[in-house]
């Protein structure tokens, strides 16, 4: 039977390359939407872990908050984390729009993954490095997916499916080494 987790999102999509990284580890992930209270700050870490332990108060249930944003070179690493309004007010569009002529396409995705899962309280990093590209490409994944192709892969994430997207994805990183600790951390606690 796999221990189940609550994860804090109303993105469907994000739930799905997530399951199938909990189910390796024991862990099954139900989408629990509405509960996840963001706060503004330049630090992705002081968001996730402010939503996972605001949630963590109100429901005590495991919880499972990963936050992520976009970190473009040439933009001075806008929009971090603020990647979310950023594509809701400008869209992909409008990022491309911004790097018009811009001969530095590099880019960064980092995600952040907190898990409180009593008596654990776990945060992971994941970076993935890539290139925005100069049109979207792709109708797969969500986001910048369609701009964003990583370094050494073919396809931008919008081409890949989420076997492939998981390969090289800053979520699945952040997704694999928090749930890493939350395994050793429950076998210490129950061994």
């Amino acid at each position: 039977m796999l221990n189940k987790i609550f994860f804090l999102t109303g993105n469907k999509h994000k739930l799905e390359e997530v399951e199938p990284i909990a189910c390796d580890f024991g862990f099954k992930v139900e989408m629990l939407p509405g509960y996840k209270l963001e706060i503004q700050s330049d630090s992705l870490v002081k968001i996730a872990e402010y939503a996972a332990l605001n949630a963590y108060m109100k429901l005590e249930k495991p919880i499972l908050v990963e936050d992520a944003g976009l970190f473009i070179e040439a933009l001075n690493g806008f929009p971090g984390p603020y990647s979310s309004y950023v594509y809701r007010k400008l869209g992909v569009e409008g990022v491309l729009k911004l790097l018009e002529g811009v001969r530095n396409r590099h880019a960064r995705f980092e995600s952040i993954t907190v898990i409180v899962y009593k008596p654990c309280i776990i945060t992971a990093t994941g970076t993935v490095h890539g290139m925005i590209t100069e049109k979207p490409y792709g109708n797969m994944g969500f986001g910048f997916d369609p701009i964003f192709k990583p370094v050494d892969a073919e396809k931008t994430f919008a081409e890949m499916n989420i076997h492939e997207k998981n390969k090289y994805s800053h979520r699945a990183r952040s997704m694999r080494r928090a749930l890493q600790k939350l395994s050793e951390c429950t076998k210490l606690n129950h061994g």
